[in-house]
């Protein structure tokens, strides 16, 4: 039987799992839900349960790699992180000790998909690369020259709490205003519409809902809404706006835009492009803007990448 590694994408709802041969083929995906009840001291017996009855045998299983949601540092600590209730806590080791020895590695889940698509998506021709994910927050991953840069405690990629509009009146969860993370995200897309169907009389589709998420915006704003167009320019700008930043610093090949909100496809791409390109002004030669391809299997790819890299 062939030997296996294992890629394991924990969030906060579900947890994802994908089995990989040594060539770095895919075999099987599955998920499972994340059981974040007694402080989520039951996820890692989850997952080792999971990986135990797909493997069968634990000499079969080489390494495992794991993307968790928060800051990881060297070695596969965890200080923090609230959305799993850990603290204080070393996942790679308390999953090495429950399957008895297996080689076990973690990183931050953007920092894993931004992985995930370098290795075999959408940065595969790239040596140099900035992930941006558009989710519920905004999360990142930078590799350059090949390399993922975690920084000294792994907050290295953490693009959503660069600061980018310094008029916000609001904290963000991290205590600073008008960081990404507010603008960006899909929760940033929808309160840049409700803050403008409050503050202006004019006519928009939106106002007929009652909730509002982020792909309402976007399909009203594609459908010519004017409000709906102003508020996801806006967010767009500030988007753009961070990339220049970004490119100024790291001179990256290519960003790569994935997460929930990546599915406005081109129109997000072209609005990006618009801002970023009037704002990166030190070359000619702009950074490519293109949609992630892995989707939400980035970040078991990159796990996996992330164990087959370290075990050897």
């Amino acid at each position: 039987m062939d030997q296996l590694y294992f890629g394991v994408d924990i969030g906060g709802t579900a947890t994802k799992i994908g089995a990989f041969d040594q060539r770095g083929a895919l075999l099987s995906k599955w998920e499972i839900k994340t059981d974040i009840s007694e402080n989520g001291s039951l996820i890692l017996p989850h997952v080792a349960e999971e990986i135990l009855h797909y493997a069968r045998n634990l000499s079969r299983v080489i390494a495992i790699g794991v993307g968790i949601p928060g800051p990881v540092q060297r070695g596969g600590y965890v200080k923090r992180c609230v959305n799993l209730g850990w603290g204080d806590f070393n996942p790679a080791r308390e999953l090495a000790s429950i399957l008895r020895g297996v080689p076990v590695f973690a990183g931050n889940d953007a920092n894993m998909a931004a992985m995930g698509e370098y290795w075999q998506g959408s940065g595969r021709d790239a040596e140099n690369l900035v992930f941006i994910t558009l989710g519920t927050g905004v999360g990142g991953g930078i590799i350059l020259d090949g390399r993922m840069v975690y920084g000294m405690g792994g907050l290295g990629g953490e693009i959503g709490h660069v600061v980018v509009n310094p008029e916000e009146t609001i904290p963000c969860n991290c205590g600073q205003y008008g960081c990404l993370d507010q603008t960006a995200s899909a929760t940033g897309i929808v309160r840049a519409a409700q803050r403008l169907l409050q503050e202006s009389g004019a006519p928009s589709t939106l106002r007929a809902l009652e909730n509002i998420t982020a792909r309402d915006v976007v399909d009203a704003a594609r459908h010519g809404d004017e409000l709906a167009e102003k508020a996801f320019e806006s967010c767009m700008y500030f988007l753009g706006k961070s990339m220049a930043m970004l490119t100024n610093i790291i001179d990256p090949e290519v960003f790569i835009i994935g997460g929930g909100v990546s599915k406005a496809g081109d129109y997000l791409v072209d609005t990006v492009k618009k801002h970023y390109e009037a704002m990166a002004t030190l070359s000619e030669n702009k950074a490519a803007i293109v949609l992630a391809k892995l989707g939400n299997d980035a970040g078991i790819y990159g796990a996996a990448k992330l164990a087959m890299d370290c075990a050897h």
